[in-house]
């Protein structure tokens, strides 16, 4: 078994953590993990990317090979468009659909929506809105966690542990993170099913 994951957005959206939440749960269920990130201007509202891949066996290299991606995971649309070379034809492609709008020339959000939609497989989570309904709006990327766990070779039990286990010092934090992967989870099953 063998599954590669590209996950992208911009600094402070949570990126890293979504990385760390679906790494622990892989190894907690006995797979060799390999983790590569770029950041460099995060800070200041730029791209962060990560590769994340995972496996029953050795894994070569950290980086995902180019349009070979089982799943890209986005927390904003338009940075999933962006790496969305990196997807292979048979690949999944989950991004929150509320835009982080950085750039002056950010295009129609409706335009970039379409493009999404155009994808074999995809799914538009209305993650800011989830998160909030779960008692925590900073809560969006265990919502994209939730809404990728779907179609990742990981049981949501153990990426349920694995929140918890991250947010042990902050019961209510916890709380509410479990929540808001729960509501990913249900929206992602929902969404795209035309």
């Amino acid at each position: 078994m063998k599954y590669d994951v590209i996950l992208a957005g911009v600094g402070g959206q949570g990126v890293l953590s979504i990385a760390a939440i679906i790494a622990a749960s892989a190894v907690t269920e006995g797979l060799a993990v390999r983790q590569s990130e770029v950041h460099g201007m995060a800070q200041r509202g730029g791209a962060v990317l990560a590769h994340l891949r995972l496996s029953g066996g050795v894994i070569a290299g950290d980086l995902v090979p180019r349009g070979g991606a089982d799943l890209v995971i986005s927390m904003e649309p338009l940075e999933s468009l962006r790496y969305a070379h990196w997807l292979s034809p048979e690949g999944v492609l989950v991004s929150a659909e509320e835009p982080f709008i950085n750039i002056p020339d950010y295009p129609e959000i409706g335009e970039v929506i379409r493009a999404i939609r155009a994808f074999p497989v995809s799914r538009i989570v209305p993650a800011a809105g989830l998160a909030r309904e779960a008692g925590l709006a900073k809560a969006v990327n265990m919502v994209m966690v939730g809404a990728a766990s779907a179609f990742l070779p990981l049981k949501s039990e153990t990426l349920e542990d694995a929140i918890e286990a991250a947010f042990a010092s902050k019961k209510d934090a916890a709380e509410a993170n479990i929540r808001a992967f729960r509501s990913g989870r249900n929206a992602a099953g929902e969404e795209g099913r035309e």
